[in-house]
């Protein structure tokens, strides 16, 4: 399922196969965001021909809509949607969790309001693996508790317990089912590491999840609120005991840095808004000259709605043959009027930029250079 196909000399940055279902992906990986069974103003296939091996989609938004009942029509996710990539689903806990007027847990259940129409919802472990056994997806997410950072430790620690006890329940699951359909059984099951910044509780949490036998492991629970310094250093003595024969998940991160960093780390796959909700707001990530991560300052961010991009006439990204047709000026005017066609055009960019920069961290790494 997971082959390691070259490990770095300088840090701990690897190159790897992660073989799904719906195919194999070369790792490290980045994975746009199509959390309601779309990626934001683009196809599938656009973002597959900008580098995209694979897609992320939400658990908790496609059970309340468009419903689990008609995404089973369709045969799953993959075939609603009309994706020839695999899918990745996270489990809607932190969505659930973000919802603390909502949401009450009661035992193993989460109950909580819809944030559509107000209907009492109910969510739990196995509800969890069975909505994405019916989507389809080519990798779960168990159902966890993200607690935000600063917290305490009696918080986090209350957290983890729940975290390590959904995560039993999800993957003995998961393992009777899979006595029961092949097509089931090819669905893999990740666990995700918790315990906020207190580094007993996150290797505690890597030794307990190592020991259930899931496909991969996450490390979740971080880019949600500390300080750059601070994910870092969680970042450094969790992934480091992170059982090697495994691909590692840094849930959520990040900007390009934290990506390289976390690379150098030893993660594999990645997933972020950063590049499809900055777009929607003009700011387009572009490389600093030549496509080079080595450099200190390999990228830069431009708002294309600043008034100095009124009459400029450069393309806005000559590395793709839609983008290099529309002068910045243009796509300035395009979000200055409200223009969908501005939304379409800057997650392009994004996009292409973070798929490119994935592309480039192999690149190095098959070098020897990262």
């Amino acid at each position: 399922m997971f082959k390691i196909i070259k490990k770095s000399k300088k840090t701990n940055s690897r190159l790897g196969v992660l073989t799904t279902a719906s195919g194999r992906v070369d790792t490290p990986f980045f994975m746009p965001i199509a959390t309601k069974a779309a990626i934001k103003s683009l196809t599938v296939a656009e973002v597959r021909d900008l580098g995209a091996q694979i897609i992320l989609s939400n658990t908790y938004h496609n059970y309340l809509r468009p419903g689990i009942s008609t995404i089973k029509k369709f045969g799953g996710l993959r075939e609603f949607m009309n994706s020839d990539l695999p899918i990745l689903t996270d489990s809607g806990g932190y969505q659930v969790f973000s919802l603390s007027n909502l949401r009450k847990i009661k035992g193993d259940n989460i109950e909580f309001r819809s944030h559509i129409d107000g209907s009492l919802q109910i969510l739990n472990p196995k509800k969890v693996i069975d909505i994405q056994v019916a989507l389809g997806s080519d990798i779960m997410m168990v159902l966890d508790e993200c607690v935000g950072l600063p917290t305490t430790k009696a918080k986090a620690e209350q957290a983890l317990n729940r975290t390590h006890h959904w995560a039993k329940m999800a993957i003995d699951y998961k393992n009777k089912l899979d006595k029961k359909s092949v097509k089931i059984r090819k669905q893999l099951l990740f666990g995700i590491v918790q315990g906020a910044d207190f580094k007993d509780l996150r290797l505690q949490s890597v030794e307990y999840l190592s020991g259930l036998g899931f496909d991969g492991l996450a490390i979740g629970g971080l880019a949600v609120g500390e300080s750059m310094k601070t994910m870092y250093g969680v970042l450094n003595y969790t992934a480091s005991a992170l059982p090697e024969n495994k691909p590692h998940y840094l849930m959520g991160v990040g900007y390009p840095e934290n990506i390289i960093e976390a690379v150098k780390q030893g993660i594999d796959m990645f997933d972020c808004v950063i590049p499809t909700r900055e777009a929607r707001h003009g700011k387009l990530y572009l490389w600093n000259g030549q496509a080079n991560i080595l450099k200190k300052n390999f990228y830069k961010t431009v708002v294309i709605t600043n008034a100095k991009f009124a009459n400029d006439r450069s393309p806005i990204n000559s590395g793709h043959p839609l983008l290099r047709q529309y002068s910045k000026a243009y796509l300035h005017h395009l979000f200055k009027t409200q223009e969908p066609l501005a939304l379409r055009l800057a997650t392009l960019n994004n996009l292409k930029f973070y798929l490119d920069l994935m592309t480039e961290i192999r690149v190095a790494i098959k070098k020897g250079k990262l």
